[in-house]
């Protein structure tokens, strides 16, 4: 029996995107089904969707409405739908906390950037998810302030990465230009909206897809041997 094909897949994301946690959740049940067959080493990349949001932050739904033009109702409708989907991708985006849930908020996520590049370089590509997931359960379930560099701290310090070297990545201008340079990368190849996944550096698959595509898409870069 021949090994597995291994593929790496870099997904320009930003830890507040829903739908970034709902494609690697698609994403990951792909590569259930394809267990055996094609292995993947995942790496994310920077993505800001709110580069200019200060650092007081904002309430979602009052950043939703002003940004998309949508009304409350119209909000509430893309919300139900997205409810849908994360829920068959095996994605809980709800508050886990007790008690009254805390406003859903919008951060500035440049530090939170800087501190994924850096997991990447210093302990690997499952590390750095292990960190990216950790980040996104800060967001969606927890509610924390993950603009904040305690939090993200505290969230490096939890998945078992070392805090005086991620506080030191905080503050390292490198690191920081490495963030830039991967943001205009995106750019550069018409990523305007996220998530998307590069296959082998090549085949771009934009936005949250069905297990389905995913398998469909990893197969033909596999057997094309790109």
């Amino acid at each position: 029996m021949s090994a597995p094909t291994r593929l790496t897949i870099d997904i320009w994301s930003d830890v507040m995107c829903p739908w970034c946690a709902i494609g690697y959740g698609q994403l990951s049940r792909a590569l259930d089904q394809l267990e055996g067959e094609i292995e993947a080493d995942v790496r994310w990349h920077p993505f800001e969707l709110n580069p200019d949001m200060p650092e007081t932050g904002e309430e979602q739904s009052a950043h939703l409405t002003r940004k998309y033009r949508r009304s409350a109702e119209e909000t509430d409708a893309v919300r139900g739908q997205m409810k849908a989907i994360a829920d068959s991708a095996g994605v809980n985006l709800a508050w886990e906390g007790e008690g009254e849930a805390p406003p859903a908020m919008m951060w500035n996520t440049f530090a939170a950037h800087c501190l994924l590049t850096w997991a990447l370089e210093q302990y690997g590509p499952a590390k750095q998810t292990e960190l990216k997931l950790a980040l996104f359960r800060a967001h969606f379930n927890q509610r924390r302030r993950i603009g904040a560099r305690d939090v993200l701290l505290d969230v490096a310090e939890e998945v078992g990465l070392d805090r005086a070297g991620a506080l030191a990545a905080l503050s390292d201008p490198a690191i920081g230009a490495r963030v830039r340079a991967e943001e205009r990368q995106a750019w550069d190849m018409n990523v305007t909206g996220v998530p998307a996944m590069v296959v082998q550096g090549k085949f771009l698959i934009p936005g949250a897809q069905a297990p389905e595509t995913y398998v469909t898409a990893l197969r033909r870069v596999a057997e094309r041997g790109l």
